[in-house]
This record gives C-alpha cells, sequence and structure tokens, in this order.
C-alpha cells in the first residue's frame, strides 16, 4: 500500500497554526483529484484544502475545532494504483510543503468526522478550480439578507417556498418578486401559529470556526478597552433629498448611493480635525498610531457571522467610488470569497443595522482601533422647525470610544462635526 500525507499548507506570513472548520470526507471514502478535503481557517479567512491525488481516505489528522501548526499532518489517502502514479505526479510540481507520498503502513489515529456546517471559505490555490457549493436542500434554513426577509414577512412568503436565484442559494429581491408573479398562496404577515406541545428538547452548539473567531474578538475588545458610547441625533432630511437627487441622475450608470458613502465622507473629514480618533493603540507597546489614510472597516453580517471587509483610502475616493467598493466588499465577505487582506488593515469602523438599527446601540470597538461609528435606523419624526411642527427624516448615530485615548470632550466634538456635515451636506464637498 502507497500512502500520501496532506500537510497543511503555509497560508501566509506570520501564520503558525490554522483551526480545523469542517471536514468534507471522512475514513474509507474514495477522493478524486481537486476534491475538497477540508476547511481551515485563520484570522477571519475560511480557506478550502483539496486533494491532489486519486485515492482513498486512511485517516484524518484531527477533530473539528482543533488547532493544527502548519506543517502538521492534515490527511492521509492511500493512493495504491492509479492513485500512486498521481501521487508522483503532483510531487514533481515544487509543494512537498503541502503533501508528500509515504511508502508505508504505520498506523495513524483516526480522528471522527464531524457533520459542522462550513462557514464561509477562500479557495485555497489549486490545479483546477474548486466547484462551486452544491444548492441548498429544501428543508435547510433559508439564506436571505435581513431586508429580503422583512419583505418576505410582510408579502406572507414563507422563504424555505421561493426558488433561490442568487449565489450559493441566497435568495434574492428578484426572487420574492418571482414567487409573487407565479400566482403563489400567501398568508396574512404575521398570521397566527397553532399551539403546539411542549417542547423540552435541548441542542449543543460547539462554537468553532469564525463563529469562534468573533466570540474571542469581542472578547478580547471588552475586556482590553474601557468604552465609551456617545449617541446624537441626527436631522437627515437634506441628506436624503441629496442622496435621492444623486441616484436619480446617476440611475443604471453608476452604483446606487446609500447613506454609508456619504457618512463615510463625514468621516474622511472629521477626522481631519480630530487624528486621534482614526488610529491603532498598540496598549501593550503603549503606543497610539495616528494614521493620515482612512482605511474605514464596514462591519457586515454573514450567513456565517460578522466580519469587517476594509474599504481603503477613503480619503481619495469619492461617492460613488466608496459605494461600488462597499458593494464588492459586501459581496466577497458574503460569499466567503474576501481575502485575508480585505479583512484586515481598518483605522476605523462604521456598523450599521440598516432598518433594523433601532433607537440607539453601543457598539463594540473594533480592537485595536479607538472609535467605532455606529449608525441607527432613518424614522420620520414631528420636529420644532421656526416655531412650527414639521416632520423630518431622524436618525441617531450610536458611536464608542476607547477612553484611554480619546478623551470624552473629544468624542463629543467629533460627533457634533458628524452631525453638522450630514445636516448640511453641501459641506461634504467643500475641502
Amino acid at each position: 500500500m502507497s500512502e500520501h500525507a496532506i500537510k497543511v499548507p503555509d497560508l501566509g506570513e506570520g501564520i503558525a497554526e490554522v483551526e480545523l472548520v469542517a471536514w468534507h470526507v471522512k475514513p474509507g471514502d474514495a477522493v478524486v483529484e481537486d476534491q475538497a478535503l477540508a476547511d481551515v481557517m485563520t484570522d477571519k479567512a475560511t480557506v478550502e484544502i483539496p486533494s491532489p491525488v486519486v485515492g482513498k481516505v486512511i485517516a484524518l489528522g484531527g477533530e473539528v475545532g482543533q488547532q493544527i501548526a502548519v506543517g502538521a499532518e492534515l490527511i492521509r489517502i492511500d493512493v495504491d494504483g492509479a492513485g500512486a502514479s498521481a501521487g508522483r505526479a503532483v510531487a514533481t510540481k515544487g509543494t512537498p510543503a503541502v503533501d508528500v507520498t509515504i511508502d508505508a503502513a504505520a498506523p495513524v489515529p483516526v480522528a471522527a468526522a464531524a457533520d459542522v456546517p462550513a462557514p464561509a471559505r477562500v479557495s485555497a490555490p489549486a490545479p483546477a478550480p474548486v466547484p462551486a457549493p452544491a444548492a441548498r436542500a429544501h428543508d435547510d434554513r433559508p439564506i436571505a439578507s435581513p431586508a429580503v426577509r422583512r419583505r418576505a414577512w410582510e408579502l406572507g412568503i414563507e422563504l424555505k417556498d421561493v426558488t433561490p436565484g442568487g449565489a450559493a442559494g441566497r435568495i434574492m429581491q428578484a426572487d420574492l418578486d418571482r414567487h409573487v408573479a407565479s400566482g403563489a398562496r400567501l398568508k396574512p404577515p404575521g398570521a397566527s401559529v397553532p399551539a403546539q406541545a411542549e417542547r423540552n428538547d435541548e441542542e449543543a452548539v460547539k462554537v468553532i470556526g469564525l463563529r469562534r473567531k468573533i466570540a474571542q474578538k469581542m472578547q478580547e475588545s471588552k475586556r482590553r478597552i474601557p468604552h465609551f458610547t456617545y449617541v446624537e441625533e441626527v436631522d437627515v432630511t437634506e441628506l436624503e433629498a441629496l442622496r435621492a437627487q444623486l441616484n436619480a441622475k446617476s440611475a443604471g450608470e453608476r452604483e446606487r448611493l446609500t447613506l454609508l458613502p456619504l457618512l463615510m465622507r463625514a468621516v474622511v473629514l472629521a477626522v481631519r480635525e480630530f487624528p486621534q480618533i482614526n488610529a491603532r493603540f498598540d496598549d501593550e507597546a503603549g503606543v497610539v498610531t495616528r494614521y493620515g489614510a482612512v482605511h474605514i472597516g464596514i462591519a457586515t453580517q454573514t450567513d456565517s457571522g460578522l466580519m469587517v471587509p476594509v474599504v481603503r483610502h477613503v480619503e481619495a475616493r469619492d461617492l460613488w467610488s466608496s459605494a461600488a467598493e462597499v458593494a464588492r466588499l459586501a459581496e466577497a465577505a458574503r460569499s466567503g470569497k474576501a481575502t485575508r487582506d480585505e479583512l484586515t488593515g481598518s483605522t476605523i469602523t462604521i456598523t450599521s443595522l440598516g432598518a433594523l438599527g433601532g433607537v440607539v446601540s453601543t457598539p463594540v470597538i473594533n480592537h485595536p482601533e479607538v472609535a467605532i461609528v455606529g449608525v441607527n435606523r432613518i424614522a420620520l419624526r414631528p420636529m420644532m422647525r421656526d416655531g412650527a411642527v414639521v416632520p423630518r427624516q431622524m436618525m441617531n448615530l450610536s458611536s464608542s470610544f476607547d477612553h484611554r485615548v480619546v478623551d470624552g470632550v473629544h468624542a463629543a466634538q467629533f460627533v457634533q462635526v458628524l452631525r453638522r456635515l450630514l445636516e448640511s451636506p453641501a459641506m461634504l464637498f467643500v475641502e
């Protein structure tokens, strides 16, 4: 019997170990070249490890959730016969650090494969493209954004009945339109649910992969940083009118503007007055680094959890360039194609839950940054203007700061500058 050991590859500078987040095979399975074997995670990027040989799985080198060192054995495959020649062919391609053929039959401990859903992934370099993820099974939890779920509820549509048209089985707004047009029977929104019998079942969910990375990141941030949160009300009536005019003028020619690019522009202008807020704090070295470049992290909810892709050099972008980059990075994060570089290096972060943004929030700072700007929902409210009660579109900014390096008065002044810029949007275009 000829055995082929596939080792954990070097996935980037400074990476000494990875977390095993999913197995796609188990001992005894036959595998073909380029078939996905396992998912491993480093930072917030998940990498799919393909098979370079044809053969049968003998042993797995770890359990889901386990940390494995770079260079350690990941999986062992029997490549006897036709598989052996494939293994030797791979060895000539200059990849001895990833896999090596072993002419031995020494026993290796076999770890049971865990049936754990794979998180969003970034494909590792492979001789051929990795096959696209299979479409979701009919009884799986439907994949859809909060906006799509809300509209489905309002229309009385069960998402499990909708045929997905987006990447990786994602349900889009257009899919809801097609479902309604097909004449499908709808139920009234919020229809009552029949009474059910008592339930005593429990489900233990292992915190691994991206979920564990998020938990560790949030714990580290709250443990290290004394948060100071400041909330201010902003009248965005003129801003929303300007946004509507710009979208109408460039309809079909440019990326549609949301509130985010306008807020990003306001942040660029505000940090010029308060450079201590566009910064990162190395608390172990006791050094605050202030940046001229404004690299804004955009907190993005994905099916695997919260990710923060980074729009770089916002100070050099116009509104449409920022909008296009936000859209590109959000799609990359949600489809699992965001790279490590696209998920690191931010100097300040913006977080928003859109229509679900609530009235007030206390956002957690993206360590080692020193500030995060939170956007709450826009609501039409009666306000006093020139002695009269008039309807205005109002929004709260809920922003948190690292109180070790940002004084409360400077945090408040920074948010007031944001408010003035957003309430007088012409000022966004004045250098």
